[in-house]
């Protein structure tokens, strides 16, 4: 399987809390929904429903899941929400009990066997493994190597902090731009994918 993330991002590289003001309020985060205004339908919708038609499985950390799974099921008819609800799903988490993973077709995969667990699902056949928000997640795995194709949704706003998707060790790593098409709200969709290691 690959591993495919998709994110919106700022100009400033943050990723935090893109859809709503109490998605995610850590640090003082104050931005949430910036997104929102750069939506534009006729560009950003034939980009999910790609993301979605190749996706085979979809993994989140916790609190992206629990984002996720409070919103979509009560969404059931419309075919997107039925896709998200009916997708195989993998949640990284060390508090999540497995009697919490209320959302349908959600599998957990303990914190601490975070790597090797989607390190086996990238090893096994299928089609795209699709990480949506989750930066920890994202951050740990682009750290491991482990990313085959980033989808940045790049927006015009600069947020002055917040949570990025990129690590901070050091190691160079070189992507190559594989598409790119600009909204009428100003936001590059960039698909980049691994060329090489620095």
């Amino acid at each position: 399987m690959r591993i495919v993330v998709s994110e919106f991002i700022s100009l400033d590289g943050v990723v935090q809390a893109p859809g709503g003001p109490q998605e995610d309020t850590d640090g003082g985060f104050a931005h949430g929904g910036w997104s929102g205004p750069f939506f534009d339908p006729e560009v950003m919708g034939p980009v999910f429903n790609d993301v979605m038609t190749k996706a085979e499985a979809l993994l989140f950390g916790r609190r992206t899941w629990q984002t996720m799974a409070a919103a979509w099921p009560e969404r059931a008819g419309d075919p997107f929400a039925d896709r998200m609800n009916a997708i195989p799903k993998y949640v990284v988490s060390s508090t999540l009990s497995d009697a919490e993973l209320t959302w349908d077709n959600t599998t957990r995969i303990p914190g601490e066997e975070a790597v090797a667990g989607i390190r086996k699902l990238r090893d096994s056949d299928g089609g795209d493994l699709v990480v949506m928000g989750s930066p920890t997640l994202v951050r740990a795995l682009l750290g491991e190597g482990m990313v085959d194709e980033l989808r940045l949704m790049i927006e015009p706003v600069i947020l002055g902090g917040g949570k990025t998707i990129f690590p901070d060790n050091g190691v160079l790593r070189t992507l190559e731009l594989v598409s790119t098409v600009t909204s009428s709200t100003g936001v590059h969709v960039c698909t980049y994918r691994l060329a090489s290691e620095g």
